[in-house]
C-alpha cells in the first residue's frame, strides 16, 4: 500500500514524482542561507566562475525534464501490459531491494561509460558535454543542467535501461527514480554538511564530484551517481582531501603523489 494508491497510477507517479522531488530538494538547497562555513566554494567564486546565469540553468533543466517525462510515459506505456496498478503483483521486499541495487549498478555502468566518452571525444565534449561544465562551481538546481542530447543519452536512457534490466515494477521505479534524483542533486549541492547521509555512506558524493568539475579533475572521477567502482577499476579515480579554508568552508583538493 502506498499513499497514492487509488488516486494516481504507479506509472504516472514514476513519470512525475521525480520531477517534483527534484525541485523540492534543489529548491530546499537554493533557499538555505549562505552557510559559508560548509561551502566547498565561496559565493563569490560561484558568481564569478560560473559561465551561465541561473535563469538559463532553470530553462535547461526544465527542457531536460520535459524530454524525460515523454520518454518515461512511453516506457511505462510499453511495459505496463495494460493492467491497472491495483492488479500488479508487487515483489517481496528482498526482491525489490535486489532490483534496486541492480538498477543502481546498471545506472552507474551506463553513466560512467557515456560520461567518460563525452570527455574523451573532443567533438562531443565541445558541442555537448561542455554545457554541464559551464557550472564550474556546481549548485543543486544545476544538477540536471545538460545539453538536451546529453540529458537524453546519459540520464533519461540510463534510467530507462536501469528500469528494464532490473525488472522492477513501476511502483518500485517511483522510489528508485526519486532516490536517484535526490542523490544527483545532493552531489551538486556544493555544501559539505554535517550529518548528510549521502556524504556519510557514499564515497561518490559532493566533494567527489566537485573534484571532477575542477579544471585539474575533469579527466577523473567520472562515476555517477552512486558508486566509485568503475573509476577504481579503470584507473580514473583520483583521491582528494578536504581542507578548511581560513575564511570559512572547505576546499576539495586532489591528493598529489
Amino acid at each position: 500500500m502506498v499513499f497514492w494508491e487509488g488516486y494516481v497510477s504507479d506509472e504516472s507517479m514514476g513519470t512525475f514524482a521525480p520531477l517534483v522531488v527534484y525541485w523540492l530538494y534543489a529548491g530546499f538547497y537554493q533557499l538555505l542561507p549562505p552557510l559559508d562555513k560548509y561551502r566547498l566554494h565561496t559565493k563569490t567564486e560561484e558568481n564569478d566562475r560560473n559561465l551561465v546565469p541561473l535563469r538559463s540553468v532553470v530553462k535547461g533543466v526544465l527542457l531536460q525534464q520535459f524530454v524525460q517525462a515523454v520518454v518515461a510515459e512511453l516506457l511505462f506505456l510499453v511495459t505496463s501490459n495494460g493492467s491497472s496498478s491495483e492488479l500488479t503483483v508487487q515483489p517481496s521486499l528482498p526482491i525489490q531491494a535486489l532490483q534496486f541495487i541492480t538498477a543502481m549498478l546498471v545506472m552507474d555502468t551506463w553513466q560512467y561509460f557515456v560520461h567518460r566518452y563525452m570527455h574523451q571525444n573532443k567533438f562531443l565534449y565541445r558541442h555537448i558535454h561542455s554545457q554541464h561544465h559551464r557550472l564550474v562551481v556546481p549548485y543543486a538546481i544545476g544538477a540536471l543542467y545538460n545539453h538536451p542530447l546529453e540529458g537524453l543519452l546519459l540520464d533519461t536512457f540510463g534510467g530507462a535501461i536501469s528500469f528494464l534490466v532490473s525488472g522492477m515494477t513501476a511502483r518500485t521505479a517511483v522510489f528508485f527514480f526519486c532516490f536517484a534524483v535526490v542523490k544527483t542533486v545532493d552531489d551538486h549541492c556544493g555544501l559539505w554538511l554535517p550529518g548528510n547521509i549521502f556524504q556519510m555512506f557514499f564515497q561518490n558524493n559532493t566533494a567527489y564530484h566537485d573534484i571532477h568539475h575542477q579544471l585539474q579533475g575533469t579527466k577523473f572521477n567520472y562515476s555517477q551517481p552512486f558508486f566509485s567502482i568503475w573509476d577504481k577499476l579503470l584507473g580514473t579515480y583520483v583521491p582528494y582531501t578536504l581542507v578548511k579554508r581560513a575564511e570559512g568552508g572547505f576546499e576539495a583538493r586532489l591528493k598529489k603523489d
